[in-house]
């Protein structure tokens, strides 16, 4: 008697349909294969935001600071005397540092408060130019980690690719060997929903070319 199980797999369809099943999950390894092999890791990178220094119009004695490191403060609120003028915050934000010594004197050059907005962080990172730079595009989709949170991964977007290196002077070599520049590249994230993130935290980037 014809064995049920082993005639199944010799019809003509069944092989035609097993054949179509390898096919289809070799090629989605490939692609798979290739969608983890073609980005551009970023080590170093951090969680940065551009600084907003407050500082005295006229020269005076500092008399009073009224906020510490790690305060989150509102627009309009008062953050230091420096004789009758009060410096206030123009914007909703953090602040990261203050001068907090009474009688010393200030110009308008000297940062008595230095504040960020939380909104506008990201994840800065510089890339060699000879390391991918060519193939990283604005919009390209990113994943991330931060050091202090090592077991998640994070998502965003590049925002900017810096037009010149961080070192722009020009530098003449009669050696063969020129030197790598770096170019900055910052990334945007969703700042509402990852606000664990405090400025200055180191980060590593992948970057996924789009096709």
């Amino acid at each position: 008697m014809e064995n049920p199980k082993k005639s199944i797999f010799t019809k003509p369809w069944v092989q035609s349909l097993t054949g179509i099943i390898l096919v289809t999950i070799i090629a989605g390894g490939i692609l798979f294969y290739k969608s983890i092999s073609s980005y551009i890791s970023i080590e170093n990178s951090q969680i940065s935001a551009p600084i907003i220094s407050i500082s005295t119009e006229t020269s005076g004695i500092l008399d009073e600071v009224y906020v510490k490191e790690g305060d989150k403060v509102v627009a309009g609120a008062p953050l230091a005397r420096v004789g009758s003028e009060i410096l206030k915050s123009k914007i909703d934000g953090i602040i990261i540092y203050t001068s907090n010594t009474p009688g010393q004197v200030f110009n308008s050059s000297q940062a008595i408060i230095k504040m960020i907005n939380p909104e506008e962080l990201r994840v800065v990172g510089t890339i060699k130019e000879n390391a991918g730079l060519s193939k990283i595009k604005i919009g390209d989709p990113v994943t991330f980690t931060v050091d202090a949170f090592d077991s998640e991964t994070y998502t965003g977007e590049v925002e900017e690719v810096s037009d010149t290196s961080k070192d722009s002077s020009i530098v003449f070599s009669i050696s063969d060997k020129r030197e790598n520049k770096e170019f900055t590249i910052k990334v945007k994230y969703d700042t509402s929903s990852y606000t664990k993130f405090k400025n200055g935290m180191s980060a590593k980037i992948k970057v996924y070319n789009r096709k």
